[in-house]
């Protein structure tokens, strides 16, 4: 998987260029788009050899970002450790915060997490988890009243992050998605059926001109796992999505 190295060596300069990071989508599904079983439910599809990619990907990333309701079903770490490398920094977008004190991000050994939340959060939770080591960041709401992703990775950027790995859940990567935020994706397709909680929901097109699509995708099997990736393009004229 050294093919996949490159894609990240322009992420300084495309935070100077857009003020934003470079966001790589990342996550597994099965066959049928699923995630999950059901809502609010963890289910494990990657093999132990596409889940050291998963590792690897966020090894050289400067940050890696979910929403609070992957924090709630799966109370993940977030860090590295099935590879060598260092942890990146742990983002949660969590509007009313709701992240629990004793998740595995506020009580392992390693980097607290940047919260992003809208602007006028419950005084209480804030001083609650800022007392216990995170960083609680304030963001305009968007117009369905969630956090304002642009202006998340604006902020980001501004904090010095160059590349930012998203991993899920649902409502984060369809949102990613819809807002064209995300440039790149490294997709983990296990070779199951579920009939559970699809990935991506409404992404607000009808037309084929306007889906997204990757541009010159690659794919390999790893372990029993498809991993596709590529760049996401705007498109059957293969505008690149950055530029929405």
């Amino acid at each position: 998987m050294d093919t996949l190295k490159p894609f990240l060596t322009g992420a300084s300069e495309h935070r100077k260029r857009t003020g934003r990071p470079f966001v790589t989508l990342s996550y597994a599904q099965s066959l049928d788009g699923s995630i999950s079983a059901r809502p609010g439910e963890s289910l494990a599809l990657s093999g132990e050899e596409s889940l050291k990619l998963t590792h690897r990907l966020r090894a050289e990333h400067d940050a890696i970002l979910v929403g609070i309701g992957t924090v709630l079903s799966d109370d993940p770490r977030l860090n590295v450790r099935l590879v060598s490398g260092e942890n990146p920094r742990p983002v949660v977008v969590d509007s009313r915060l709701r992240l629990p004190l004793g998740s595995r991000l506020m009580t392992q050994e390693s980097m607290r997490p940047w919260i992003f939340t809208r602007q006028e959060p419950d005084v209480n939770r804030r001083e609650a988890l800022e007392e216990a080591g995170a960083t609680v960041i304030t963001v305009p709401s968007n117009a369905r009243g969630q956090v304002n992703l642009q202006a998340m990775l604006g902020k980001l950027a501004d904090m010095g992050i160059s590349s930012l790995m998203v991993e899920g859940g649902s409502r984060i990567i369809t949102n990613f998605l819809y807002e064209r935020l995300a440039n790149y994706i490294v997709l983990t397709v296990a070779p199951v059926f579920v009939g559970g909680l699809h990935a991506v929901s409404d992404l607000g097109q009808s037309d084929p001109t306007c889906f997204l699509r990757l541009q010159d995708p690659s794919h390999t099997w790893i372990g029993g796992d498809l991993v596709v990736w590529g760049a996401l393009a705007q498109g059957a004229d293969g505008n690149h999505s950055e530029s929405r």
